[in-house]
Formats: C-alpha cells, sequence, structure tokens
C-alpha cells in the first residue's frame, strides 16, 4: 500500500507541477476558466470515472486499440488487473489534489526573483531549481500529503482495476470485515493504516 500510494504521490507531482505552473503563468482573464477545468470532473461520480478507466485498459479497450491502430504495438497489453492499472487510476482521481495546492502556492510567487536571477546570469533550467523550486514545496508537501494518505487506504481503485491479486490495506480491511469476519485483525490493521496517516501530519507540522 504505501510503496503504491508513493509512486502514485510522485507521478501525480511529476505530472501536476508543470499543470500548476502554467496556470499560475496563464492571463488572469482565463486563470478561473483553467480552475475550472481542473475541478471538473469532481462533478461526476468517482466510481463512474474509475469504471470508464476499465473500459480504457481492459485488452480489447481503447488504450490498446489506439496503439495497435497506430502500429506501437502487436498485441494487446496486459495492464488490467495490475499495480500499473491501480496507479493510472489513482494519479487520475487524484490529480486534482496535487494541482491546487501547487497552483495556489505558484500563484503568489514573485516573478521579479526570476527576472532578477536571469539578469544575473542564471540559466532558465538553475533559475527554476534555485528560486521556483524551493518557493513551492510548501505547494508540494501540501499536494503530497492530498493524495498520499487517501491512497494508501485506497479500496475502489485497487478493486476495480488491480484485480484479485492485489493486496492493499484497504481492501483487506473490507475483505477480513466483511468477509472473514475476522474482527480483530480488522482492527490492529485499522490502527497501522491510522498511524501510517497520522505520522506524515506530525512529523510536517512539527
Amino acid at each position: 500500500s504505501v510503496l503504491i500510494a508513493a509512486l502514485s504521490t510522485f507521478v501525480a507531482l511529476v505530472v501536476a507541477f508543470p499543470i500548476a505552473y502554467a496556470m499560475s503563468r496563464a492571463p488572469a482573464t482565463i486563470r478561473p476558466t483553467l480552475m475550472m477545468m481542473v475541478i471538473l470532473p469532481f462533478w461526476t461520480s468517482f466510481l463512474i470515472r474509475v469504471y470508464a478507466w476499465i473500459g480504457i485498459l481492459k485488452p480489447e479497450g481503447l488504450l490498446n486499440q489506439f496503439l495497435q491502430g497506430i502500429g506501437v504495438i502487436d498485441q494487446p497489453l496486459q495492464i488490467m488487473n495490475t499495480n500499473t492499472a491501480i496507479v493510472i487510476g489513482i494519479v487520475y482521481s487524484y490529480l486534482p489534489f496535487m494541482i491546487l495546492p501547487l497552483y495556489a502556492t505558484l500563484e503568489k510567487m514573485d516573478l521579479s526573483l526570476i527576472e532578477a536571477a536571469q539578469d544575473l546570469g542564471c540559466r532558465p533550467l538553475s533559475a527554476f531549481w534555485k528560486i521556483t523550486f524551493p518557493l513551492a514545496i510548501p505547494g508540494i508537501i501540501a499536494g503530497c500529503l492530498l493524495v498520499f494518505i487517501p491512497a494508501v487506504g485506497e479500496f475502489v481503485i485497487p478493486d476495480l482495476l488491480g484485480g484479485s491479486q492485489t493486496l492493499m490495506i484497504g481492501k483487506t480491511l473490507w475483505n477480513e470485515f466483511s468477509s472473514n469476519r475476522d474482527w480483530p485483525l480488522s482492527s490492529a490493521l485499522a490502527v497501522i493504516l491510522l498511524l501510517l496517516l497520522v505520522l506524515p501530519i506530525v512529523y510536517f507540522q512539527n
């Protein structure tokens, strides 16, 4: 659970940072529209959005049809019922939670700092790592916590996209409570999950 959640959080950060940066540098007149586009998926049921990925990732799904159509692959890829499918589902579902804190942080950044660095001979990439990235760290931490914490205990995505062989703590809790009726084990797992979620928050608050 921790490894899948950590990988999903990292992928979400890599995808979200350029989006949030572009939104923060977009003209002020279109920023509300861009924000609405980020929030728009929340208007659709979470379960329906996860089910849609089944139609995309299954062997005869849209992704394999597209890749075969352009000649990239000869045989359908087996993406469903793998950890890759779970990561894709988590990244898609929780991406707005990574974009919004990053956007809020980057929008407040003083652009004159970048201009001053470039005037002093700093290259754009170097200016990004020395100025933009450090100033964005509060947004990065907030976004990572907002994605990592629910991803660790995720149940729906592993159940629908990961198949029966996927073992994550949220799915295990459901099976132990509902199927095996092993409430002591379920309670112990719930306490472990609680500790996993609370400790990072306490650490970053201190």
